[in-house]
């Protein structure tokens, strides 16, 4: 969180657009390096480059330097060369977090030709720096993007992609051993891919209770007992929530903390709970009561885990989804899988690294959540199902806002639940804090005050007579 975000590619990719509209989602300052060497040498690029390539180059380079030794994270895009210097490109592996933005030579041609660019006077010799500086920018690049979701998860350090459990191998950041993580089902369908990709790396493999039970004291002090990691070590969570949930905060906790990476099976591991650094425990007194802010060195979400996802879960994991398409204003829940995901998890991710310790905005993630953790307490975490909850949540939070149901409604079509009223109010008043998570005509908007009798009656509406 804490790195630069630095846009490279050829001529024509692109990295100025891209990189404007991703310090604009992330909120971070935005440096085009082209712009500001002109701007520091009062001179133009074409002007530089007449002086010759070499100056201009040395020039590029220790205003790159500069720019990526500030200590505010800020999204930087590069020209087309600048990573031609060795000096450059070690900065940038120790201070960015570098996304190649790929093109076509074709389409970058048409894009520049005729632009009064140094290097695009001539094509024979444009398609010719392409093929050479290709593989300077496949060593460079953490990740590739299209578009501004795509870096946006870059930045997380979030990957998606289908057949991904097939690469976790390759994807798990560092060289030191590997420690897999599961419940004895997801085990069953997906352990032996995840143990064939890990393949000399994997130590050892450790199993925890399914759902809830694996968020308990009893089962992450049978781990941390379990666990031979050296601090190089990384420990892979591949499960739902309450796996990730658990493998995580035994990552923040064994020798003070050791990377992690979870492997979220569930649709809502991969759009919400393994994305944010969030990890947690329950205790008897209520859930998530222990907890710490663990960031993975890496998510790895592969949509093709999803296809062993039994209907209910599905069902599950949809409430996360409309949650979020409510709150992004974009309707998320009707687009296939792969992209489903890829959207969903670009929207949180970009949310988590703007408020990474819930000191803010991140709030609005819990837009219906207040209401679905009362009904859930109410029903002693065990008949009301959190997918559920959160669907009848959301209609909750929609009618305060004045808006139409008609979405939830369609997509979840959530039933009233038999709780019992007083408890579940008790429970609201608990959880509600300094307010609600509301929708309002600029967008989502937490810690609004509402009158407790219009809360009451919004809450007794979701619970059945």
């Amino acid at each position: 969180m804490d790195r630069h975000l630095a846009i490279v590619g050829f001529m024509g990719a692109g990295k100025t657009t891209l990189g404007e509209k991703a310090a604009r989602r992330l909120r971070r300052p935005f440096v085009d390096l082209d712009t500001e060497i002109e701007r520091r040498t009062g001179s133009t690029i074409v002007d530089l480059f007449a002086n010759g390539e070499a100056g201009f180059r040395s020039i590029e380079e220790e205003i790159a330097a500069d720019v990526l030794q500030t200590p505010v994270p800020s999204v930087l895009a590069l020209g087309g060369g600048a990573v031609l210097s060795p000096a450059t490109r070690a900065m940038l592996a120790e201070r960015a977090i570098t996304v190649l933005v790929d093109v076509d030579p074709g389409r970058a041609w048409s894009r520049v030709e005729g632009a009064g660019r140094p290097l695009t006077q001539d094509r024979a010799r444009f398609f010719a720096l392409y093929a050479e500086r290709q593989p300077v920018y496949d060593e460079v690049a953490d990740a590739r993007a299209r578009d501004v979701d795509d870096v946006v998860l870059a930045a997380a350090g979030v990957h998606v992609e289908r057949g991904a459990l097939q690469r976790l191998g390759a994807l798990v950041p560092g060289d030191g051993p590997a420690a897999l993580v599961s419940d004895a089902k997801v085990a069953g369908i997906h352990g032996a891919d995840a143990q064939l990709s890990l393949g000399s790396r994997l130590a050892s493999t450790h199993e925890l209770p399914r759902g809830e039970d694996a968020k308990t004291v009893v089962a992450v002090e049978r781990l941390w007992n379990e666990l031979t990691l050296p601090r190089r070590g990384t420990l892979v969570a591949l499960g739902g929530g309450c796996t990730t949930d658990a493998g995580g905060f035994v990552a923040a906790t064994y020798l003070r903390g050791v990377p992690w990476v979870p492997v979220p099976s569930s649709l809502v591991g991969q759009v919400d709970a393994a994305i944010g650094g969030k990890t947690a425990i329950d205790l008897p007194a209520g859930k998530n009561l222990v907890g710490a802010f663990h960031w993975p060195a890496r998510v790895v979400i592969d949509p093709a885990l999803l296809e062993t996802l039994p209907a209910e879960q599905r069902r599950e994991g949809m409430a996360e989804v409309v949650k979020t398409g409510l709150l992004a204003g974009d309707a998320l829940w009707e687009l296939p899988d792969d992209e489903l995901v890829r959207r969903c998890a670009a929207f949180k991710a970009a949310v988590v690294l703007r408020d990474p310790l819930e000191q803010g905005e991140r709030a609005m993630l819990n837009l219906g959540h207040t209401f679905a953790h009362a009904l859930e307490a109410a029903a002693g975490y065990e008949e009301v199902s959190h997918g559920r909850a959160v669907a009848l949540g959301l209609l909750a939070a929609l009618r305060l806002s004045g808006r139409s149901t008609d979405v939830v409604e369609g997509v979840l079509a959530p039933k009233p639940v038999r709780v019992d009223r007083d408890r579940a109010w008790a429970a609201l008043r608990r959880d509600k804090k300094t307010g609600l998570v509301l929708l309002g005509d600029d967008g989502p908007r937490w810690d609004v005050q509402v009158p407790e009798a219009d809360v009451r009656a919004a809450l007794d509406e979701l619970i059945a007579r």
